[in-house]
């Protein structure tokens, strides 16, 4: 018999808990784990195999250098070297705009990300792309606007609201909300409640849903639009909220007069009648949105989420109990930046600001890397993702990728993105690692989990936290650190609290005389702290809890833990002592307005720089836009979500085993028209490229669309496994803000 222990999936940003039975230093069962306070028992498949993340036969287990078409063992003192003198090169000679970093996009570890961002930030760059800025760039940068900060996320407060919106959103397969399966069909088969589906298919949700509302695909801003003129034609408006919390609504208000609203509910092939009792239930009970890829991928997609907050806006339900409101956080999810602000960096060749949280758009990185422009990329350092299997355009990647300079990666695989890479530098798991995540995804309690090693590393395997901190030694980033600092960091050896405040006294007292220190404390922790508990994020992790911010501390207080000093110790030691992650903080429900970080305090609606495209949305211009080419009549949603598809992060074929993973998924009227049959394989093409697959015909899918998940392609045991859908999405089909119309991508199917 084995050993079982506490931890959390790390698949998915719900990052449910989880319990493991390890025997003989091997994870061998995963049963989900009831004592965890947000997912009580709850756990998904994916997060049930677990053990085939765990345990890839590709595995990495010491340093590799590519020499001409080959890579080579070298040990981590010749590794780290080279990187940082190439690094150093690259930068004193092209400019810091040369070297980027794309990381700190893993939904299990964030940890990695505060040491990817330093050594960036020491290295005098601001090129940091996340996979934040690969979907969410128009409702961070949205949000950032009306509510002050980019990273000021509104989540739904579904656990108090009357109707529930899901919005391009699929959440009985992509949960995105504690338990949502569970949630969904409960609220689902509540007569007190509504379930609402907006989205072109009957997807699992959809199956569910009280209303479920079949838009045309790619209508998705023309409905809202039209839905905002019905509201303010009836004046259903919450004319007391507008005037008590909202800033500039004059300003947009003229924008849905005598607009064609029949006209608009009629390109989008919906119910006039049924759109309007929909407006109706928004102006008069309590309700909340979950908008998801289905908007932020879908056509106009920053105008998707513009208009989506105003309709939110209109109704009243921002930061009100069983509305939209802004969650609590430990630290925020990335930095606030304000593309207005001429200090404020852009991509040199696409001039892209970085409007998710301060991160830039991977869609763009290509054209960095292969501009003639002097400062264009030439250094890359890849972590904790996988460019060439999760972002737009891999023919693009590989092109570019190619032409580097510099290309290191950071991974526990062999992955596709690795293949391209100079230096390939072997990390631990997140089984192996102490770790955690900073998902504000409950309201009104902050939750927060450390999880622990369960088991033991390769040997010559690191912590990506490690390795960040080992090449910033070598750049000469870190600075001397004193002998009473060192020990005492020594002294803490075992986890006392008393020890760690001492330590913690040592180094304010050495920082406080010296205060470029606070710029390089990731590092500096990482050779103190991290070298007495062999984990440099698990150290990090206790210095972000002593400096949280004091919104987070007052939270804390609420959540039982006394405002002293020492109150990050105890959060600390208390996450030690509680495996299965705790509530560390609650946000006070009742004036979540007081969140709102404008200049006004309120609401600022009115963002003039998309005044014009808003105005010129209507059906005519919308009819001629939607008109399909000749060459490719059908519409490709690049990245359906299903139980089986989980990124790149379970690369064994075995985990679905005699399931239908990866398919091309079209109606019964357009196989019938193509003459196609279930299980035949067939070319899907597209302006970027062709993959071939297996069709799967169903009634979930709307005529004129096809389906293919994301995260296969995947090269394993030398073998191709499923459909790379990357290779079939152009780079350069985005949005003002580098978000690319994934669900939206015209293609044709080919028969074989």
């Amino acid at each position: 018999m084995g050993k079982w222990h506490k931890t959390g999936c790390v698949l998915c940003s719900q990052n449910c808990g989880l319990e493991v039975e390890v025997e003989d230093n091997k994870m061998v069962k995963v049963r989900p784990d009831k004592d965890n306070p947000r997912s009580k028992g709850y756990a998904c498949r994916k997060g049930m195999n677990i053990i085939y993340h765990q345990y890839p036969s590709d595995r990495l287990k010491e340093p590799l250098k590519r020499v001409g078409d080959k890579f080579i063992p070298i040990d981590w003192e010749q590794a780290t070297d080279e990187i940082a003198t190439k690094l150093k090169e690259i930068v004193a000679k092209y400019g810091p705009r040369s070297f980027a970093y794309m990381g700190a996009s893993s939904q299990g570890g964030h940890l990695e990300g505060a040491f990817g961002v330093n050594l960036l930030k020491q290295m005098g760059s601001k090129y940091h792309y996340s996979s934040a800025a690969q979907e969410f760039s128009g409702i961070f940068w949205t949000l950032g606007r009306m509510l002050g900060k980019q990273y000021n996320v509104v989540i739904p407060d579904e656990h108090n609201t009357e109707m529930l919106v899901a919005w391009g959103w699929n959440g009985m397969e992509s949960h995105q909300m504690p338990r949502a399966p569970i949630l969904l069909k409960e609220f689902s088969k509540d007569s007190e409640k509504l379930l609402v589906v907006i989205d072109p298919r009957k997807s699992e949700t959809a199956a569910i849903a009280n209303i479920h509302l079949p838009i045309r695909p790619g209508t998705d801003a023309l409905l809202i639009k039209a839905m905002i003129a019905i509201i303010l034609d009836n004046r259903w408006e919450n004319r007391e909220y507008i005037e008590k919390y909202v800033e500039g609504y004059e300003k947009i208000e003229h924008w849905f007069k005598e607009f064609d609203i029949k006209g608009a509910i009629t390109l989008c092939e919906l119910e006039y009648e049924k759109v309007v009792e929909l407006c109706r239930f928004m102006t008069t009970k309590k309700w909340c949105m979950h908008p998801d890829l289905g908007i932020y991928m879908g056509r106009n997609s920053a105008i998707n989420s513009y208009l989506m907050n105003i309709l939110g806006t209109i109704c009243g339900i921002f930061c009100v109990s069983g509305g939209n409101v802004i969650p609590g956080m430990v630290v925020p999810m990335g930095s606030h930046a304000d593309e207005r602000n001429p200090k404020v960096w852009r991509t040199v060749a696409t001039n892209m600001p970085p409007a998710a949280v301060g991160t830039f758009p991977p869609s763009v990185m290509p054209e960095e890397i292969l501009s003639n422009n002097p400062e264009k990329l030439r250094a890359v350092y890849v972590s904790a993702c996988n460019p060439l299997r999760s972002y737009p355009d891999t023919t693009a990647y590989e092109k570019a990728f190619s032409e580097l300079d510099l290309l290191v990666v950071n991974d526990i695989v062999m992955s596709e993105t690795a293949r391209f890479a100079h230096y390939v530098l072997p990390c631990r798991t997140f089984y192996e690692s102490w770790d955690t995540a900073f998902f504000s995804l409950t309201f009104p309690e902050v939750y927060l989990q450390l999880r622990r090693p369960i088991v033991n590393p390769p040997e010559k395997c690191l912590e990506a936290s490690q390795i960040f901190t080992k090449i910033a030694d070598k750049l000469g980033l870190i600075p001397d650190i004193p002998e009473n600092v060192k020990k005492a960091a020594e002294n803490v050896g075992i986890e006392k609290s008393n020890s760690r405040m001492a330590f913690g006294m040592e180094l304010m007292q050495w920082a406080a005389s010296n205060p470029s220190i606070f710029s390089k404390m990731p590092f500096v922790l990482a050779k103190t702290l991290g070298k007495t508990l062999d984990s440099a994020s698990k150290a990090a992790l206790w210095g972000i809890l002593m400096t949280a911010p004091d919104t987070f501390r007052k939270n804390a207080v609420r959540a039982g833990f006394e405002n002293s000093m020492d109150q990050g110790d105890k959060i600390f030691q208390a996450l030690i002592d509680n495996p299965q992650g705790l509530w560390v903080g609650k946000v006070n429900p009742e004036n979540n307005m007081d969140l709102i970080q404008t200049k006004s305090g309120k609401i600022e609606v009115y963002i003039p720089e998309v005044e014009q495209q808003i105005i010129e949305l209507n059906a005519e211009r919308e009819s001629k836009e939607l008109q399909m080419p000749k060459d490719f009549p059908l519409i490709l949603n690049a990245g359906r979500h299903t139980r089986y598809n989980m990124n790149t992060m379970m690369r064994n074929p075995e985990w679905n085993r005699d399931k239908q993973a990866c398919s091309v998924a079209l109606s019964l009227e357009d196989a019938d028209r193509l003459n196609l049959v279930n299980g035949e394989s067939v070319k899907v093409v597209t302006e970027a490229g062709s993959e071939i697959g297996v069709i799967e015909i169903t009634s979930q899918v709307r005529s004129g669309m096809v389906l293919i998940p994301h995260g296969f392609g995947l090269i394993y045991d030398g073998q191709i496994y499923g459909i790379n859908v990357n290779r079939l999405t152009k780079n350069t089909n985005r949005d003002f803000l580098g978000t690319p119309i994934h669900r939206f991508v015209p293609c044709r199917i080919e028969k074989i």
